[in-house]
């Protein structure tokens, strides 16, 4: 039978249980702690931060501060709960073919998410391949990410309905088992398709991919009651079968600042390389430190380059510290452009890119525009045409044309050029003609 209930029971409910299977937090100085300093920008503590490794700020066992909102506290009340299945554990235990380690689909802070199956109108464990198809994250008994985590994720996801963020469908609160269950994302997450085929995600697809991150991050921010993400990174950025995004892991997401406040005091926690330095050195959150991790994300997207990489030359292991000087300077802009693209990408639209990302990647948080400017700025950029490759081609295809060195928006070697016009997007373009 069926079982439903909305977000309201399941933090009551949790407000007893807190207790089954949930150690309280205990105050820690550990190394991976970091120290708050003042409001002003300091260039000395922001280069620390830039050359920090890209982990997890918060340390396992940090205490949360008082500031941060209660489990019991729901951000927004503008819409009813969805309502949201509930599970038992054997049910998704059957789902998943007891989570059998090739049902794995990923892992996090949080703790391991498997595939599974269920019956379209109900709970019940379907046989794979049939019914409906889901995403099961279970929580690690010992993981960084706890039960406060856990009721965050029902309580925003339990309210925020949009196409740009990930549909939960329900939840699983049985003795110390705590599980999530989600609609299960087609093409996985952005980070894999960036960083971890050897097929290069397509301008248009990565255009596309940008644009409705922007939208889901838009949507968190306008409402009555703004929510501030607080872990926007490529690892939580999900794509289903027509590469729509779909935000998903809204464990550290927070309430935002309301009426005469500015920012919500709290502790550190998300990711190094994605979070705003002014937040990494106070403390203090705003919806501008989403939109400085925003920039960094376009910045990967154009770049095709990890926000850290320690395997990279000094110099170039922190993104955002090694393409500032290239974004400041339209002429340099194409060098950062990732070169498994060639020349299939739009030059307009490289030229918004960078621009856009530089914005966003402001010191100064109050510079950084917003998301809903954000969104303006990048949906034009789907129906742009001016492929760098045509331009190219045209430049070599005029006649008594003398050479000249070409600018950096042009440099194409022997190697490229054959690589160009062997191109599926070109060998599809002359078969057109």
């Amino acid at each position: 039978m069926e079982r439903k209930c909305g977000c309201w029971a399941v933090l009551r409910r949790s407000v007893s249980l807190k207790g089954a299977g949930c150690k309280p937090s205990t105050a820690s100085n550990s190394a991976n702690s970091i120290p708050r300093t003042s409001l002003v920008y300091d260039a000395a503590a922001e280069i620390r931060y830039l050359n920090a490794s890209n982990r997890e700020m918060c340390a396992p066992n940090e205490v949360q501060t008082s500031s941060d909102n209660p489990p019991d506290a729901l951000p927004l009340e503008t819409k009813a709960p969805r309502q949201l299945l509930e599970f038992s554990f054997q049910e998704l235990k059957s789902a998943t073919g007891n989570f059998r380690p090739d049902s794995i689909l990923g892992e996090g802070g949080f703790g391991y998410v498997f595939k599974g199956w269920i019956e379209e109108n109900g709970t019940a464990p379907a046989k794979p391949g049939s019914g409906i198809t889901v995403a099961v994250k279970s929580l690690k008994p010992d993981g960084l990410q706890g039960h406060r985590e856990w009721v965050a994720e029902v309580d925003f996801l339990g309210q925020l309905h949009h196409p740009n963020l990930v549909k939960l469908i329900g939840f699983c609160l049985e003795d110390d088992q705590r599980l999530l269950v989600y609609e299960f994302m087609t093409r996985g997450s952005l980070e894999n398709h960036l960083f971890r085929r050897t097929i290069p995600l397509p301008w248009s697809n990565r255009i596309k991919i940008a644009l409705g991150a922007a939208k889901g991050l838009a949507f968190l921010h306008r409402g009555p009651k703004p929510v501030i993400y607080r872990d926007f990174k490529t690892s939580n950025i999900l794509l289903d079968s027509e590469y729509n995004a779909k935000l998903s892991d809204f464990g550290l997401a927070k309430a935002g600042p309301q009426g005469d406040k500015t920012h919500v005091s709290t502790r550190v926690v998300g990711t190094y390389g994605y979070a705003a330095p002014e937040y990494v050195m106070t403390g203090h959150l705003t919806s501008k430190s989403d939109v400085f991790s925003f920039g960094v994300v376009l910045l990967e997207i154009l770049t095709g380059r990890r926000s850290m990489d320690k395997k990279r030359p000094s110099g170039e292991q922190n993104l955002v510290a090694w393409a500032r000087p290239y974004l400041a300077d339209k002429r340099k802009v194409y060098q950062l452009v990732d070169p498994r693209l060639e020349l299939n990408y739009s030059l307009k639209g490289v030229q918004k890119v960078s621009q856009l990302s530089y914005n966003c990647l402001s010191r100064d948080p109050k510079s950084r525009p917003s998301m809903d400017e954000v969104v303006k700025v990048l949906s034009p950029l789907q129906d742009l045409n001016d492929l760098a490759i045509l331009s190219h081609h045209a430049r070599l295809s005029q006649p008594g044309r003398r050479k000249k060195k070409p600018d950096g928006s042009h440099q194409v070697s022997l190697n490229q050029s054959r690589s160009i016009r062997d191109s599926p997007v070109n060998a599809s373009r002359q078969r057109c003609k």
